[in-house]
């Protein structure tokens, strides 16, 4: 990098082989080169050309790349402006394990992205998501909830060559109520824990794909949001009996105080502050 205004955030996984990046670039340019892992990109600004696959391609703002693993391809700005993009990079072995869990284990093909550039909101959302669970901290459920939602959207949307989880086994409705009720009783009882996703699934006896839309079904919203407002209780009846924000914040599982204040004060209407002395 030559500028002083570009920019590189870095996120990697220390147990898995996924990492994010948040990059600015004005006259970066990238060589041809290929990764050992799907690439998922997101121009959030400006615009950026490569060429992959013997072709052209311009991403634009709003637009998703998908490059296969040991796809070669360059990059640079495509105007004097820049570009500015988040870009997740996930392993084919995280692939295949996502793949074949949504479908209960009837499928481990390998997906295909035929299109290096997508123009697709809903693809977009889906990595945008996951980006800022990755590099924001997130809870395991989180993160694990983002990285199945963004590989099956990305499968279902974009990619050849592999069974769609659209067709995903589901338990019966019986089945699937008493596998919600099973995960709900864990998160009850050690909801101020980092819990796995595979542990949650494990207790619900069924798969992750399997139990996220169980849980959702059952109780309205996903796991991870259930957690959350358990812990978001606890915070605030530790308020109310006279904690402060931050001892309230460290007790209750979130990264810090303003972590706690910005999702007290969206579920409640006021800051933990606020709150504590009234």
């Amino acid at each position: 990098m030559t500028r002083s205004d570009n920019w590189v955030r870095y996120w990697r996984d220390g147990d898995r082989p996924v990492e994010a990046m948040h990059a600015h670039f004005l006259d970066h340019v990238y060589p041809p080169h290929s990764h050992d892992t799907y690439s998922f990109g997101i121009t959030d600004a400006g615009a950026q050309r490569f060429r992959c696959r013997g072709a052209g391609h311009t991403s634009g703002a709003g637009m998703v790349m998908a490059f296969n693993p040991d796809e070669v391809h360059d990059g640079r700005a495509a105007s004097e402006l820049g570009f500015q993009y988040r870009i997740v990079h996930i392993g084919p072995p995280v692939v295949r394990d996502v793949i074949a869990d949504a479908t209960d284990g009837r499928s481990a093909a390998l997906p295909l992205f035929p299109q290096p550039v997508l123009d697709d909101r809903a693809l977009a959302g889906a990595l945008a998501r996951l980006y800022a669970a990755l590099a924001g901290g997130a809870d395991p459920l989180v993160r694990d909830e983002r990285l199945t939602a963004a590989v099956t959207a990305m499968t279902r949307r974009g990619a050849s060559s592999t069974a769609s989880p659209v067709a995903a086994r589901t338990p019966t409705d019986r089945a699937r109520r008493q596998a919600a009720r099973r995960a709900r009783a864990l998160l009850d009882d050690g909801y101020l824990e980092a819990i796995a996703a595979e542990e949650l699934a494990a207790a619900a006896g069924c798969s992750r794909f399997a139990l996220y839309r169980s849980f959702r079904a059952e109780f309205g919203f996903a796991p991870s949001d259930y957690q959350r407002q358990l812990r978001l209780r606890h915070a605030r009846s530790l308020l109310a009996a006279g904690a402060t924000p931050a001892d309230a914040a460290a007790v209750t599982g979130f990264a810090d105080q303003a972590h706690l204040g910005r999702w007290f004060q969206r579920v409640y209407g006021v800051t933990p502050g606020v709150f504590r002395r009234a």
